[in-house]
């Protein structure tokens, strides 16, 4: 056996992931902190978005994405796969969940199956720092900005600078026009106007 036919024997994830555990603290030892990190994958099945510790979420990245990259390469008919389901989802419903909705899914993904962000801080309050992990595909609004409107994109800044070339133009046709009017008859109108109105109150007097 080759060492290309080796490496089709193990999983490759899609994401980093640490050589070092994290420092979960627990006061039950190493079982407490494999509790936490059941109970984090969990979560992550069931509700498909959750916001915790970043510390935590990166830990319990890694074992939701081998979990779930284990699932879409042997299905639910291999036995270490369906015992290692059983072990990490302590909501047995969710096993169902993890090959019939989440394997189709992202069997076709080329992409990590899990997304991480970096929380806003807590203010006021102890600092912590906090994140955001969910599983894509997700049926909730999407975390990151829309970039569509953009001014800075190259598509927009050829658009204003297309708009800004049919104002000078337009301008231009307007001031031409206005160019092009008789400007004496405008200012004889205008001396006219003055007489008259000087002449009025001469009227308006001889009457009285």
């Amino acid at each position: 056996m080759n060492q290309a036919e080796v490496t089709k024997l193990m999983s490759q994830l899609r994401i980093a992931v640490a050589p070092r555990h994290r420092n979960l603290k627990n006061i039950d030892g190493p079982e407490g902190r494999l509790d936490k990190l059941r109970k984090t994958v969990t979560a992550l099945v069931k509700h498909e978005r959750i916001e915790l510790n970043y510390q935590r979420a990166d830990e319990a990245r890694g074992y939701a994405e081998r979990l779930i990259s284990d699932a879409i390469r042997r299905g639910d008919c291999h036995k270490p796969t369906m015992e290692m389901a059983d072990f990490w989802l302590l909501e047995k419903q969710l096993v169902h969940k993890l090959f019939k909705v989440l394997v189709p899914r992202f069997e076709e993904y080329k992409v990590s199956a899990t997304r991480m962000y970096k929380a806003p801080k807590e203010y006021p309050g102890w600092y912590r720092k906090r994140a955001v992990l969910e599983l894509r595909g997700n049926p909730y609004p999407s975390l990151l900005p829309n970039q569509s409107n953009n001014r800075n994109l190259l598509h927009n800044v050829l658009m204003d600078e297309a708009k800004k070339d049919y104002r000078r133009e337009k301008y231009a046709e307007i001031a031409g026009q206005i160019g092009n009017d008789t400007p004496l008859d405008a200012g004889q109108s205008v001396a006219g106007q003055a007489t008259e109105s000087k002449e009025q109150p001469k009227a308006s007097k001889e009457q009285v």
